[in-house]
């Protein structure tokens, strides 16, 4: 392991527990994926031979139990990091004559995966708000320490019990995302802060809170980055307008909306101009508190015109970058210049190497703050 960072790593039916040493002996790469918008995945190679334990630990046994749980940890400075809590979904064995050569991989994603298994269609949520509904989900997968954080919808609408009943459509996965869809939110599960506990988060993408460590550039021995590279796409922003339809009348009614609120403030202070605009006509059939908060997802999703990709090392950086938070970024230039939203991470492990590469996000053009923070 490389000098003040250890990997451990956890597997097991329900609890897991610390591989036996021959099995991290074994331990070739890990890469572990995560994501605004998407699923957080991981997959680990290990060489292996007709006698190694890992024909038992993580081949046979996947076969006889429902689901393997793998839980990754990284300690760097003594701080221990959860990178994945998740379920092994495939395994694939690489044969060699020669021996020792031969590598497994087995491919997993996140706790959510459990989620999208079993469809509930029909059960019935009578006058339950969506979060009531959410939490009420997440409760039934108690067992893998998993824990809702919840945010209440900004234009709460309570079904009528008279007027409609809420019922579950699809599996527990599909429906949390619907219902996130629908509210202008988004669902992903965020492992830890302990070993064994996972955060399922409903709510709307907050791009506010305290920054992780800068992001340097040029700047001689503080430099911690390897690559940085930014694009802007002016053709990504447009304006939606969502339709808001009178009771009496019948007659929709066009609502433009703008592209920041309390939980999605400008980090750019030169912000592009929409190049078109976006008709929401699906919104005329949802409620007008519904489809307000369905018009602010989309405009914040189409605010983020400046992009900016590169790598990190990470005993350079001192930590591990977390995706779907703040960043800051200094010695790029006046434009480029501040802070970030975190969209992804990919972080790659080997004997002698921990790198990251990241995608960071916001919507517009020179610092909204005059010192960014170290």
């Amino acid at each position: 392991m490389l000098k003040g960072m250890h990997v451990t790593l956890l597997v097991g039916p329900a609890v897991p527990v610390p591989v036996p040493q021959p099995v991290m002996e074994a331990l070739q790469s890990f890469q572990v994926t995560s994501a605004a918008g998407s699923r957080s995945g991981f997959q680990i190679s290990f060489a292996i031979e007709n006698r190694s334990p890992l024909h038992t630990l993580l081949v046979l046994a996947g076969g006889q139990v429902p689901w393997l749980r793998v839980l990754i940890v990284l300690t760097i400075n003594s701080l221990p990091r959860v990178l994945m809590d998740g379920l092994i979904t495939k395994q694939e064995i690489s044969g060699s004559n020669e021996p020792g050569v031969s590598t497994l991989t087995i491919t997993g994603e996140d706790l959510s995966v459990a989620m999208d298994q079993q469809q509930f269609n029909g059960l019935p949520y009578p006058a339950m708000p969506a979060e009531a509904r959410v939490a009420l989900i997440v409760a039934k997968y108690a067992m893998f320490g998993m824990v809702p954080l919840v945010i209440p919808q900004v234009f709460n609408d309570v079904p009528v019990p008279v007027e409609k009943i809420p019922t579950h459509q699809g599996t527990d996965l599909s429906y949390l995302e619907k219902l996130a869809k629908d509210a202008g939110h988004v669902f992903y599960i965020v492992p830890g802060p302990a070993p064994g506990m996972n955060t399922a988060y409903w709510g709307p993408e907050i791009k506010i809170g305290l920054p992780q460590p800068a992001l340097n550039l040029g700047m001689d021995a503080h430099s911690n980055v390897e690559s940085l590279n930014f694009s802007i796409d002016h053709a990504k922003k447009a304006m939606p307008v969502v339709f808001i339809q009178n009771s009496l009348t019948k007659f929709p009614i066009p609502l433009p909306i703008p592209d920041v609120s309390l939980l999605n403030p400008p980090l750019g202070l030169l912000q592009s101009l929409p190049k078109s605009i976006n008709l929401m006509s699906d919104t005329a059939k949802l409620s007008p508190m519904a489809a307000l908060s369905k018009g602010m997802a989309a405009a914040a999703g189409s605010a983020d015109v400046v992009q900016a990709t590169g790598s990190v090392d990470v005993l350079r950086y001192g930590t591990v970058l977390r995706a779907r938070e703040l960043v800051g970024v200094r010695g790029a230039g006046v434009a480029f210049d501040g802070m970030y939203y975190v969209k992804s991470v990919t972080s790659s492990f080997k004997p002698g190497e921990f790198k990251q590469n990241f995608t960071l996000t916001r919507n517009g053009l020179i610092s909204t703050l005059p010192m960014v923070p170290p």
